[in-house]
């Protein structure tokens, strides 16, 4: 990401980030449509719209550090869908 010392991004930073950004966006999505989540329908509806919330609000970030920190949530919120668990807010280490 960008050159040793920037701090914000660069059109192209952000250019290279965009299919990754995408893809763990539709996978996240995806994930929230798996029979393995014990939720209902309006759960699954509530957790979509959620998620697009926090993509559609993360999409203004310029900062280096914090879209690095942002993908890093997404793949460990993805891992967890994978394995049947629902990401929350606060997460209780274990």
């Amino acid at each position: 990401m960008g050159k040793v010392g920037l701090i914000w991004a660069t059109a192209e930073d952000l250019a290279r980030n965009r299919s990754r950004v995408l893809s763990l966006y539709r996978r996240i999505l995806r994930s929230l449509n798996s029979p393995v989540l014990d939720i209902s329908l309006a759960g699954r509806i509530t957790k979509k719209a959620e998620a697009r919330r926090l993509f559609d609000m993360s999409a203004n970030e310029r900062s280096l550090h914090n879209i690095s920190d942002l993908i890093d949530a997404a793949e460990y919120s993805l891992s967890l869908l994978n394995q049947g668990r629902i990401p929350s807010q606060t997460q209780k280490c274990s």
